[in-house]
């Protein structure tokens, strides 16, 4: 399970990235990427499907995968995407050497977990019960808590 620690550990990273990043204003992906942009916070959406996304009426360029950021091994990942697509954005996150990731609720099974809390996959992972939202760890809830353990709030 994660501790504030882990989520202080996840916002030490001097970048950041999105996966799942949408356009569409009511979904996570979309929420997600706003926290990160409104903490004046250098974040990559990561959208397969469209070259940009938009948010606050501006476009913003997208990667089509965490393999196509521009430095994976200084980049914390989070994650907005069915477990099914999940277990394999981690699999290329630890190729790439990303080395935190933040599964948001609904993103996670067994398979991801077994997957991502591995011995040496990833330096920190942040999912599950714990933090203050009802749902589990939530960049949206418990974000600017260990943004502000880690030092940038």
């Amino acid at each position: 399970m994660a501790t504030e620690a882990t989520a202080r550990k996840f916002f030490t990273a001097p970048n950041f990235a999105v996966v799942g990043a949408s356009s569409n204003p009511a979904k996570f992906g979309h929420k997600v990427h706003a926290w990160y942009l409104d903490r004046d916070l250098k974040v990559t959406p990561v959208n397969p499907a469209s070259p940009t996304v938009t948010v606050n009426g501006s476009e913003h360029a997208t990667v089509p995968n965490v393999s196509a950021l521009a430095n994976p091994k200084d980049t914390a990942v989070s994650i907005i995407t069915h477990p099914a697509v999940t277990i394999g954005v981690l699999k290329e996150a630890k190729t790439a050497g990303i080395p935190s990731i933040w599964l948001q609720p609904g993103t996670w099974d067994d398979e991801v977990l077994k997957f991502a809390l591995a011995d040496g996959t990833f330096e920190a992972v942040v999912f599950g019960e714990g933090g203050r939202g009802h749902d589990g760890w939530c960049v949206l809830v418990d974000g600017d808590k260990a943004l502000k353990a880690a030092g940038k709030l």
